[in-house]
């Protein structure tokens, strides 16, 4: 899947920069993208990959702490932490929903 999305933004852009379609093609093709990009439907799926990818992370961390212990690299240690705690956003109960 990644590869396919990686090959259809690629074919995009090389559209929009190599087509002779003119300004007006290119301003239509830019709303569209905006669109599809203020889309709640995308935003959702954008935030929950980010949130499972950071999840993944702070797992292989766990994971790497628990078999090498103290011998990991300070910068490692605080970027450890940083991703756990970025992993539990606060809760909030106004201005979203999960609809």
């Amino acid at each position: 899947m990644r590869y396919r999305l990686t090959f259809i933004s690629g074919a995009v852009v090389g559209y929009v920069f190599g087509a002779r379609a003119g300004r007006e093609r290119y301003e239509q093709l830019r709303k569209s993208a905006q669109r599809v990009a203020q889309n709640p439907a995308v935003r959702n799926a954008a935030e929950s990959a980010a949130q499972t990818g950071r999840s993944a992370a702070v797992k292989a961390a766990d994971t790497v702490t628990a078999k090498v212990g103290d011998r990991l690299p300070e910068s490692v240690t605080e970027r450890v932490k940083a991703l756990r705690d970025r992993s539990a956003p606060p809760e909030d109960d106004w201005g979203t929903s999960n609809t």
